[in-house]
């Protein structure tokens, strides 16, 4: 059994993918208060948001559980509409030897992909990250849609 692996997921929103994609380059300072329900805290460390090397970290809830990670974006492509994050610090390297975060967007569609690691065969795939991750996402939509 591989150690590493990839897990993807794509969500359709109606507001339009390029806007979904805008937040998580130029506003991710306020995705905080557009989930307040998920993430309970937002700090930046390093770096300007929306910038390579951008450091912040997060305070958020999945599966009812309170966790701590510390992210950098490593690489933005506008092309793509894509922002990969490197995870640095926090819980998901206690399960994981590395972890990265893609998101892309295009027309209606934000794709997600996890990229990683695990320290152990027995540790599971992160399928509740990304059904945490598509709730943040569908969280954004009905931002966008109130607007």
């Amino acid at each position: 059994m591989s150690l590493k692996g990839k897990l993807i997921g794509s969500v359709e929103v109606k507001c339009g993918g390029h806007s979904v994609h805008d937040v998580f380059h130029t506003k991710t300072h306020h995705i905080r208060n557009i989930s307040p329900r998920l993430i309970n805290h937002f700090e930046i460390h390093e770096g300007e948001v929306g910038k390579i090397g951008v450091v912040v970290s997060l305070k958020y809830i999945e599966d009812g559980k309170e966790k701590f990670d510390k992210v950098m974006i490593k690489d933005i492509n506008p092309q793509n509409k894509s922002i990969t994050w490197k995870v640095i610090e926090g819980d998901t390297l206690k399960l994981y030897n590395f972890f990265t975060i893609i998101t892309s967007s295009e027309d209606q569609w934000i794709t997600i992909i996890f990229e990683y690691e695990k320290k152990a065969e027995d540790i599971s795939e992160p399928l509740s990250f990304l059904g945490y991750f598509l709730s943040v996402i569908k969280d954004i939509e009905s931002h966008l849609l109130e607007k």
